[in-house]
């Protein structure tokens, strides 16, 4: 017979990790204590977050730490945490299955923990297995008081690109510079007390985008890398719907030479017809899932919108051809700088998007 020796060591091992199970519970990620937001993917272990923005949040009580559980598929990832409503701290979460901390030292009053997806949207697929907090904690149901729905339908302005590189320093793709958080959509968002949802991937366009996908192809997706998941448009009616497309399509339009450029329109040019009857069309998709939904036509801040631009022209013309009073048109004031608008420019657009929706009552 095998004879296992335990030294005091293995023995004192043991029985840390065994204090170490006990003192955390997971509250899976089914746990109807739970709020999302954002088209969010289900299986039987795990909830899937596929687009920037989208989040998780857990209201706790007598909890003075909070953890994670998540794996993501590939390489990195990057999530905002938010306490009490405060932007605290970004994480960096690694490929594979990894239990992360994201909030310690808190008292034993309630608190409400939330998980943002900063990094854009494209072939990183989260996994959200559930919070850990200290045995004996309660989870409370958290009280939903923000009766206003957002939508966002954008390119890299809106996902969050460069958000966070330093001004003065060259644009990067690096993930660790986007931040969904601090764009203009998000910012909107949270001053008006909405709930937000975010359906937008860097590099994509109307009518060709930089990658292969162009936006009427994944608008109506749950998993936008899979042509076979679609979102049930049921789940979620927002009351203000905002597109704010063109900006790739004006770059790459102009570029024949394209792989994708070729792939949508072979050797020719699209005409303006062309253009502005696929913005119409995306449009009237849009109403088709959303009747109610007012929707504003945007654009901006980048070089679509300076000065001798036709883009904002063909946003206007599309719109006259749907002839539907529940559409606004907002294009934004160039930015006038060298890349994607850093934080300062994503507040100026906020504040322009903020004053636009007051101004013609869109959120009452």
């Amino acid at each position: 017979m095998l004879k296992i020796k335990f030294t005091p060591f293995a023995i004192l091992m043991f029985l840390g990790f065994v204090t170490y199970a006990q003192e955390f519970e997971l509250i899976k990620s089914n746990n109807h204590r739970l709020s999302y937001m954002g088209r969010i993917g289900r299986t039987d272990s795990s909830a899937n977050l596929y687009w920037c923005g989208s989040s998780v949040q857990i209201k706790v009580k007598n909890s003075p730490i909070v953890k994670v559980v998540l794996a993501e598929n590939i390489d990195l990832n990057y999530y905002d945490v938010i306490i009490d409503g405060k932007y605290t701290d970004k994480i960096k979460v690694l490929k594979g299955k990894h239990t992360y901390t994201v909030a310690k030292d808190l008292d034993n009053k309630d608190h409400v923990i939330q998980i943002f997806k900063a990094t854009n949207t494209n072939e990183r697929v989260t996994n959200f297995y559930g919070f850990l907090v200290k045995e004996g904690a309660k989870v409370l149901k958290r009280k939903n008081n923000q009766k206003l729905k957002m939508e966002f339908f954008g390119d890299s302005i809106t996902a969050g690109h460069g958000v966070e590189v330093p001004d003065g320093s060259p644009d990067t793709w690096y993930p660790e510079f986007f931040n969904n958080y601090f764009t203009y959509a998000a910012i909107t968002s949270r001053y008006f007390n909405a709930q937000y949802h975010n359906t937008s991937k860097s590099g994509i366009g109307i009518t060709v985008s930089w990658d292969k996908a162009i936006m009427p192809e994944i608008f109506d997706r749950l998993n936008p890398n899979d042509s076979s998941s679609k979102w049930k448009f049921s789940k979620y009616q927002p009351d203000i719907v905002v597109v704010n497309l063109f900006q790739n399509d004006n770059s790459l339009v102009n570029k024949p030479d394209h792989v994708q450029f070729k792939n949508r329109f072979d050797t020719t040019k699209p005409s303006e017809d062309f253009i502005i009857n696929a913005y119409a069309d995306f449009v009237s998709s849009l109403r088709k899932v959303y009747p109610k939904a007012k929707i504003i036509c945007a654009l901006g801040n980048m070089d679509a919108v300076n000065t001798g631009s036709k883009w904002p022209q063909y946003i206007q013309a599309a719109m006259s051809k749907l002839n539907d009073d529940k559409i606004y048109c907002k294009i934004f004031k160039p930015k006038n700088t060298s890349g994607h608008p850093r934080l300062k420019e994503q507040n100026a657009m906020a504040n322009e998007l903020i004053q636009f929706i007051k101004q013609n009552n869109l959120a009452e």
